[in-house]
């Protein structure tokens, strides 16, 4: 049976996975910025995975590539535009070869023709219910995994709705004071969870919940 997974999601002493103001120069808003202290463990890690070594971080990042068959995230993910496509020209911040090679499912309130990318992957752009969403994902998986790839406010809702099965979150040391946060507005839905794995490497701490 697929499983639904969380993982890589990296989030500062004080909650937040983005700063504000999140724009097409500045992807994780003010003061965050790919490879500085939020991200740069996950940058050694791919370069040490890719290098064939190992370590917790390395082995924690190869982990949250298995078994997985379709990936759904939301549409801040995708890009930086927000409200109707000024034109349809934004095919993602990856290139022309994105590094899912699967099926990618995007929550939008504005759907678009799906798009399809080098290397196997396709984007379908929906406004449909999480739960609908989810079974698609579900049948492209074709009985692997299916990741929810991110940001905050997708994986909010897949929380508060009990729906996540794993979810890994990479704590790093450092405090960002205003932004995008995770962990608020959970009601609930956080109870049905519990921390199965806690363990710290020199960059960060690594902590997986999941369902109770």
């Amino acid at each position: 049976m697929s499983k639904v997974r969380v993982h890589n999601v990296t989030i500062s002493l004080d909650g937040f996975v983005a700063g504000a103001n999140q724009r097409l120069d500045a992807p994780f808003g003010d003061g965050v910025g790919w490879g500085d202290e939020l991200h740069s463990w996950f940058v050694a890690a791919t370069e040490e995975s890719a290098a064939g070594k190992t370590g917790i971080d390395a082995d924690y990042l190869t982990r949250s590539e298995r078994n997985v068959g379709a990936t759904i995230m939301g549409r801040n993910m995708f890009g930086p535009q927000r409200g109707p496509w000024a034109d349809e020209s934004w095919k993602g911040w990856w290139g022309d070869n994105p590094p899912y090679h699967h099926d990618v499912f995007v929550h939008t309130h504005h759907p678009r023709p799906a798009l399809e990318m080098a290397g196997g992957t396709t984007f379908h752009f929906t406004d449909d219910p999480l739960e609908t969403v989810l079974q698609r994902a579900v049948d492209a998986a074709g009985g692997k995994d299916v990741r929810i790839g991110g940001g905050a406010a997708v994986i909010q809702q897949y929380l508060r709705a009990g729906l996540i099965d794993e979810l890994h979150l990479v704590i790093a040391p450092m405090l960002i004071g205003r932004g995008e946060r995770l962990l608020d507005n959970l009601g609930d839905g956080i109870d049905g969870y519990r921390v199965s794995e806690m363990v710290a490497s020199p960059a960060v701490t690594h902590t997986v919940l999941v369902r109770r």
